[in-house]
């Protein structure tokens, strides 16, 4: 396991060390879909602990910032020409993040993110903004190439949300431990975290921070987790 520095690190970043960072989004479509409800999300996670928020889109962060002090990761997705979605893949995107108040940077720094400039764009973003840059990743090798590019710490978020990835379809805490061992920047545990015990387990893993969004954050989501576990069951009542 690498020995990381702790006084070499932003003090945005050490202020979610060991703590727990609530992602505030919804998705198009959706009934919170706006930058007040997420603001008002961001307040109550903030109420419930949380030492940090990650929010989508300038006019959210914006909106967010207004209303709570503790540090805000800062991401913009747009759809490319694929037709599926990256996370901040632009230079522009990142300084209106900025502009609006993020305190850090996330990006894609998968296979398909590094192909479409991802370390160009994690560098500019680190040398002229002047904010931590943060690596969405879903392989070790990835991992390694965005810390290696100057990512001030690198996230789980993409692992099962790729094509080398697809067959994971939970929580893996294996994979936590192993990016701990081997990376030399914070790692932060992000992606198909549902339940305190899971985030927990992240920790004991070595991670450096947990990221929670869904779990937390979308009702659909949530209710939609019940229904299903609902429709399941063997339908015994129990005695009456």
């Amino acid at each position: 396991m690498k020995e990381l520095n702790y006084n070499s690190l932003a003090p945005a970043l050490t202020k979610v060390c060991q703590q727990l960072v609530v992602s505030c989004q919804a998705r198009e479509g959706e009934p919170f879909r706006n930058p007040e409800s997420q603001a008002r999300f961001a307040i109550s996670a903030v109420e419930g602990g949380a030492a940090g928020i990650r929010a989508q889109g300038a006019d959210d962060v914006r909106a967010i910032r207004r209303v709570v002090s503790v540090p805000i990761i800062g991401i913009r997705k747009i759809k490319q020409e694929d037709g599926r979605v990256l996370i901040t893949p632009t230079f522009e995107s990142a300084r209106e993040l900025v502009e609006a108040g993020a305190d850090m940077i996330a990006l894609d720094v998968t296979s398909r993110g590094k192909r479409l400039g991802a370390i160009e764009r994690l560098r500019k973003i680190r040398d002229e903004l002047k904010v931590p840059v943060l690596a969405d990743i879903a392989t070790l090798d990835e991992a390694l190439c965005a810390a290696d590019a100057g990512a001030d710490a690198v996230l789980s978020t993409m692992r099962g949300y790729t094509d080398d990835t697809a067959h994971v379809a939970a929580f893996d805490c294996d994979f936590i431990r192993e990016l701990v061992h081997t990376s030399p920047v914070p790692v932060i545990a992000e992606g198909m975290i549902h339940t305190p015990e899971q985030a927990r387990a992240a920790l004991n893993s070595g991670a450096y921070a947990v990221v929670v969004g869904s779990a937390i954050t979308r009702p659909i989501t949530i209710a939609r987790r019940f229904v299903g576990a609902m429709e399941n069951s063997n339908g015994d009542r129990g005695a009456l």
